[in-house]
């Protein structure tokens, strides 16, 4: 199991315009291929601002491969990718796997 962990930082300003696009478009197609995110959050008044941050979980690497293939060749996502991508600054992504002594619920 792992957890793939994006934070995204989004122009200032534009932050209520990226989430408005996401949650009618990007979200949507997502879900196709990804399932249900682990967690979707926005940052808020103490530390960096504008922030989202989302996790998804996956069996694998392998998992996480086939996935994300399915979504990048779906021609939704790409028109999706066109209007969204231009609001953000920057992206960063991790891969994390829990502690031996963690199990995921």
């Amino acid at each position: 199991m792992l957890i793939d962990h994006r934070t995204y930082q989004v122009h200032p300003g534009k932050l209520n315009e990226f989430l408005k696009i996401y949650g009618e478009q990007g979200l949507p197609i997502q879900k196709r291929y990804l399932g249900e995110p682990f967690g979707w959050f926005v940052s808020h008044d103490i530390g960096p601002l504008n922030q989202v941050v989302h996790m998804w979980k996956y069996e694998s690497l392998a998992d996480r491969e086939q996935r994300r293939a399915g979504l990048a060749a779906d021609p939704d996502w790409q028109a999706y990718l066109a209007k969204a991508s231009p609001l953000l600054a920057s992206m960063e992504n991790k891969i994390l796997r829990p502690a031996p002594f963690f199990q995921l619920a």
